[in-house]
């Protein structure tokens, strides 16, 4: 019966309906068979030789190792074993690295296939979410480009906690678009759980998509709008219990027995959230650790004695360290170069510049054009139109996002663009087929001929910024999708001609994406680690390692001879060092816990002196250890511990720094760091391992007059062992 209701009038119904499910059915298996091509393309784009980026960020990997190793280190993202400190991050990311380390045994792979394998799922939910809106294939052309999008190609490959927090961003975008189809408290209400999650990957940046969705569900969705607040309240509970939870673990459980939260001042989560990690990242007030961040791109960071700032190789002088920050700084006007940290120019112009640019903005001016023609081509459209509503996520999670990213003036990294790649991607597929679809009309044309022009022209740009790597990409992209503009304006009538127009969009659509793919196909052939990894090719005297100079959480100078001393230890922790990247990189080559002291940015009020001579007493630690060249010290090099130098003589090596910055006092032999008037380390004496402000040279004081100093390669050890008070 279904069969006869289905076929014409007068028509034999099974010679009509057997066609039909025929055309239907090859449709189907061709989307599927492109789909399949997709996922399983990222998949193998993203794991391959995936291990040429080692341990990534050590410090993040050192927390995955222990996380392997212990559960409660894992539970609250501990550095170490001995959960004396936590990364100054929540612990999704870590929980999902320290599970695959505790199911596969802890290594590059176990820890970085997780990263990958969620880029895979990253681009299944955005082909899911822009297929309900605008049609598959617009949804095979959104996970192509953020699965080609150089920073995407970057940190799905790294071990930083951006992946999961995009992940999970995408999920609650994917969720919100699922709810608005038929008003779904269910779904909205999963959204709801998955920015709860994003939230405790990496706190409010996680949070920046959340105004889009609810702008999107309240206009949209298909109930009354008191329905629609009900159930929009009901996802903010979703949200906070999804995320409260933990937060009432770390209030709950007594501070004496779980890890110190780094990054705060009072070993209280809320205040992680609100300052280090919260408000101060914008308004560039970060306590300790803000690297000096909020005063503009005229007054670059000045590492403390002897130190070195994220992205700065440890054990080079300030003088090699200035050229580095007068890269940044020519990077963030436009010049291209390294990734820079924090002291940034901030404006609209900052993603489009610079390193930025190379990582995110290759599709970011079509995608804003887009956003505009869409609202223009549906404003007559109903409220619940799909559409439209589709363009308020992609395109407000874009919009309000980038400002964000924008205007920050504290700790920023251009990978932090990541968070608006689903965006970008989703809102550019969005735009081109719904001009298509009203390519009848000139302003359809026009749209779409608009959206590829600005493509290849602005990719042209980027490709020329590196006019010395494959010059004749930028040619091939401009010619390619300015051909393909002049086809698409063309009104074609016609079944033959109308195919004209489909192989012009295709031809458009691949120069659009050209030169972000061959940034990303690059990046990925680069090993990464690091704090402050950039993207394509490799620079001149780089040394085929895109790290950012090192950076902070980078890989120092293997030693063996101070490894078998750690692994040969029986205490809680085998040793003592300032800052968290060093102690991370000691346990990762000793396998042994390290404390932590002063936590990531060496300022974390922990331990105090007393309770450090504690643990010394009660035999929990065996060594203190100092960093020749500056990280893990207390201010200084093993020289410094002559009477009246004891963790306070400036590296006078690093005297002058850029000429942005204007030039750094030296301080000259003796002088503590910070003691120099108009330093701008004034304060910031001791340092190690870290930034900004270091409370913990008292600790350095009491070792060095306690103990003898014994070299053991680079590193200046004092044996703690036989302290008995």
């Amino acid at each position: 019966m279904t069969t006869t209701l289905d076929a014409a009038p007068g028509a034999n119904p099974e010679s009509s309906a057997a066609p039909r499910r025929r055309i239907s059915w090859d449709r189907t298996v061709w989307e599927r068979i492109a789909l399949g091509g997709l996922l399983i393309g990222t998949a193998v784009m993203y794991l391959w030789n995936i291990t040429i980026n080692g341990m990534g960020n050590q410090f993040y990997a050192g927390a995955a190792q222990a996380g392997s190793k212990n559960w409660e280190a894992l539970l609250f993202g501990s550095l170490d074993t001995g959960n004396f400190i936590t990364v100054d991050k929540p612990p999704v990311s870590q929980w999902v690295m320290g599970l695959s380390g505790q199911i596969f045994g802890f290594s590059s792979a176990s820890m970085l296939i997780p990263q990958a394998l969620m880029a895979v799922a990253a681009v299944a939910l955005l082909y899911g979410a822009v297929t309900r809106i605008s049609g598959r294939t617009a949804g095979l052309v959104a996970g192509a480009v953020l699965a080609l999008t150089p920073v995407a190609a970057l940190m799905f490959r790294f071990n930083n906690p951006d992946a999961v927090m995009v992940l999970l961003m995408m999920a609650g975008a994917y969720c919100t678009v699922r709810a608005l189809q038929r008003g779904s408290t269910l779904w909205i209400m999963l959204a709801g759980v998955a920015l709860g999650f994003a939230f405790l990957a990496k706190m409010l940046e996680g949070l920046m998509v959340l105004p889009a969705l609810g702008l999107a569900y309240l206009i949209a969705a298909p109930n009354p709008l008191r329905t629609r607040l009900l159930q929009l309240f009901g996802a903010t509970v979703a949200l906070l219990a999804s995320s409260g939870w933990y937060v009432f673990v770390t209030l709950l459980w007594p501070a004496s027995s779980r890890p110190y939260i780094a990054g705060s001042t009072d070993n209280n989560f809320m205040n992680l959230v609100l300052g280090y990690n919260g408000f101060a990242r914008v308004l560039g007030r970060n306590h300790g650790g803000g690297g000096r961040g909020g005063q503009g791109p005229t007054t670059p960071a000045v590492p403390p004695a002897g130190q070195n700032l994220p992205g700065q190789t440890p054990g080079v002088p300030g003088a090699a360290h200035g050229a580095a920050q007068g890269a940044d700084a020519a990077a963030q006007r436009g010049g291209g170069g390294f990734g820079g940290f924090g002291g940034q120019s901030h404006g609209l112009s900052r993603l489009f510049g610079g390193e930025f640019g190379f990582e995110i903005a290759w599709l970011l001016p079509a995608a804003l054009l887009a956003f505009v023609l869409v609202l223009i081509s549906r404003g007559r459209a109903p409220r619940t139109d799909m559409v439209r509503a589709g363009a308020i996520v992609f395109g407000g999670w874009m919009v309000i996002d980038g400002l964000v990213l924008s205007y920050m003036q504290g700790i920023i990294h251009p990978y932090y663009s990541l968070s608006i790649a689903p965006a970008i991607g989703g809102m550019f597929a969005i735009g081109v087929f719904e001009m298509w679809r009203a390519r009848e009309s000139w302003f359809g044309r026009a749209g779409l001929a608009a959206l590829i022009a600005t493509s290849g022209i602005w990719s042209y740009i980027l490709l020329d910024r590196n006019s010395s790597w494959m010059p004749a990409l930028r040619i091939a992209i401009l010619v390619v999708t300015l051909l393909a503009t002049v086809a698409l304006v063309i009104p074609w009538n016609g079944q033959v001609r109308k195919r004209v127009a489909v192989v012009a969009l295709i031809a458009g659509l691949i120069g659009a994406m050209g030169g972000s793919a061959a940034y990303a196909v690059t990046t990925i052939g680069v090993a990464h680690q690091g704090g402050g990894p950039t993207v394509g090719p490799v620079m001149s005297g780089a040394g085929g390692n895109r790290g950012g100079m090192g950076g902070f959480g980078g890989g120092g100078q293997s030693n063996p001879q101070l490894d078998g001393l750690l692994e040969n230890t029986t205490t809680k922790w085998s040793a003592a060092t300032n800052g968290s990247s060093t102690a991370a990189g000691l346990e990762l080559s000793s396998s042994t816990a390290v404390m932590a002291i002063g936590g990531f940015s060496g300022s974390d009020p922990t331990p105090t002196l007393s309770q450090f001579i504690d643990y010394v007493k009660n035999h929990q630690v065996t060594y203190y250890l100092v960093q020749q060249g500056g990280r893990g010290g207390g201010g200084g090099t093993p020289a410094d511990t002559a009477p009246g130098n004891i963790g306070g003589a400036r590296d006078t090596a690093g005297g002058t720094r850029d000429t942005t910055g204007g030039t750094r006092d030296n301080g000259g032999p003796g002088r503590p760091a910070g003691t120099a008037p108009g330093d701008p380390a004034a304060g910031n004496a001791g340092g190690g391992g870290g930034f900004g402000r270091n409370g913990h040279t008292d600790i350095t004081n009491w070792v060095a007059a306690n103990f003898k100093p014994v070299t053991v390669g680079s590193t200046t050890v004092y044996d703690l062992s036989g302290y008995t008070g």
